[in-house]
């Protein structure tokens, strides 16, 4: 398996896929996910004849199921390190829920020529959790319940969540995928549960304001107004707001797992704005 190790010991498993002459893409999975997530993404822009990047963060999939380090800043300086080994130059990066957290988070501190563009799909900044500053989030107790489900019984949580709002699945008249969730119950439990716990705290209540204000480069902003998980008023319509080169595309009664159940819609548009 193609691993770095970061500065603190932590092997990061990724994928690198194309010619190395080829322009750069790096993808970054969702909670509690791996890189296989991204496996149609990636097999298209392939196809395109792009060089495909993607990571398992630190305690998910392949990577070290890491005690220390989940959250955020270590997430983006993980994705540094990966960077700089494979020394990717004017790169897209494409996140996804908690993806786009840690895109928002390395992209506003990127060394100057390391990236080009960002994507933030269903994508948690700013900030998800509700408080005086931001009254319109999901309560704590919401994030409180998902850690007593994984501490409870991991196994069936990871059932529950893509068989229900990850997905869209809980909808009336759903085209029901079980070969989906069994794939997303996979990717969870090869992870680390401490780590995945700990991440809980990072997509959650991780302020990314200043990060988006921070980034010059375009970023293309994509959510589905039937996500469920990452509810799109607190999410993608004010990050459009923060960022001074954003496009916002809605997708209507698309779920936050998009990418995986309509690919056919997102893989156009994300070749579209790659091209632009």
């Amino acid at each position: 398996m193609s691993m770095i190790t970061t500065k603190d010991g932590t092997a990061i498993f990724y994928k690198d896929w194309g010619a190395k002459e080829a322009p750069p893409i790096v993808f970054h999975h969702g909670w509690p996910l791996c890189a296989d997530d991204w496996d149609n993404q990636m097999l298209f822009f392939l196809g395109e004849g792009y060089r495909i990047i993607a990571h398992d963060r630190r305690g998910h999939g392949r990577s070290t199921q890491t005690a220390v380090g989940n959250e955020m800043d270590t997430y983006a300086a993980d994705v540094a390190e990966l960077v700089e080994a494979l020394d990717l130059k004017n790169a897209v990066h494409i996140g996804h829920s908690t993806g786009g957290g840690e895109v928002a988070r390395y992209v506003a501190r990127a060394r100057p020529g390391r990236v080009s563009k960002a994507v933030l799909i269903g994508a948690v900044p700013p900030i998800m959790v509700k408080s005086a500053q931001n009254p319109e989030g999901l309560p704590l107790e919401v994030f409180d319940s998902f850690r007593a489900a994984l501490v409870a019984n991991r196994a069936q949580f990871y059932v529950e969540v893509p068989t229900g709002p990850f997905y869209g699945f809980n909808r009336p008249g759903a085209a029901v995928s079980q070969g989906i969730i069994n794939n997303w119950w996979r990717q969870g439990m090869i992870g680390g549960a401490k780590a995945q716990y700990d991440c809980i705290k990072a997509f959650s209540e991780t302020d990314f304001t200043e990060d988006l204000k921070a980034i010059e480069v375009p970023v293309l902003v994509m959510h589905g107004d039937d996500d469920q998980i990452v509810p799109i008023a607190d999410a993608a319509l004010k990050s459009i707001k923060l960022l001074k080169n954003g496009t916002l595309k809605v997708y209507r009664g698309l779920p936050h797992g998009m990418c995986t159940t309509h690919p056919d819609i997102i893989n156009p548009d994300l070749l579209a704005f790659v091209k632009g």
